[in-house]
């Protein structure tokens, strides 16, 4: 965004209240779920046949809309450079595959339920299993791209100084525990287990939302300068 005077209130109000609505998940602190957090995917807690899955697929499904709208009027309001249109393209895929992940939700927790998971390697569960594991996919992916390319833009153009000073951090932060949840994800997968499965997916959408708001602070802080 312009420091010249540039709108750009819209957008850290959008992605602030996107960001505290993905961290809608800590609330299975609070909340009984029966899920492990340490074992389970983040995502099956909105599953169908959870009892809090309304709950946590409509704040999924906030989260997804304001993440969209904030980026998509970054990016209608951005600078044409490079990485600042990627990283704000990215986040725009990231916030609709965030939406599209909330209306295409689970039938059933793989990871806690047994027959679940055996329904699930046989192709006997719903399309929405599939679909969910590809608007998954495009979530994330979205959210790295953007993540390492407005903390690229940030240092390479001079701009967002507190991005620029913390975003290298959490850019090195999201790939490892993406690793992790990629490596957690195939042992389950291969029937050796979760691996903590949980608590890598949920640190790394935990850092996504930090980085969001430290993206909005930057953004706001610049926008007042």
């Amino acid at each position: 965004m312009s420091p010249s005077g540039t709108p750009a209130r819209p957008a850290v109000v959008l992605l602030t209240l996107g960001a505290l609505a993905y961290t809608a998940w800590v609330l299975e602190v609070l909340l009984h779920t029966g899920l492990d957090p340490v074992q389970t995917y983040v995502s099956e807690l909105g599953a169908v046949d959870q009892p809090l899955g309304g709950l946590f697929r409509a704040t999924d499904l906030t989260a997804g809309v304001l993440v969209l709208a904030g980026s998509a009027w970054a990016l209608w309001r951005c600078e044409r450079r490079p990485w600042t249109v990627t990283g704000w393209a990215a986040l725009v895929l990231f916030g609709a595959s965030t939406v599209a992940d909330s209306r295409l939700p689970l039938s059933c927790a793989p990871t806690v339920d047994p027959e679940c998971a055996a329904r699930e390697t046989a192709g006997l569960v719903p399309a929405t299993h599939t679909a969910h594991a590809v608007s998954s996919s495009l979530a994330m992916a979205g959210a790295l791209v953007g993540i390492v390319a407005l903390t690229v833009a940030a240092r390479r153009y001079g701009r967002w100084a507190p991005l620029a000073r913390v975003g290298p951090v959490l850019v090195v932060l999201e790939l490892t525990v993406t690793l992790w949840t990629l490596a957690a994800i195939a042992a389950f997968e291969a029937g050796r287990g979760t691996w903590s499965l949980g608590a890598g997916q949920r640190a790394q959408v935990l850092l996504v939302a930090v980085w969001l708001g430290v993206l909005a602070y930057a953004v706001a802080r610049e926008n007042r300068v």
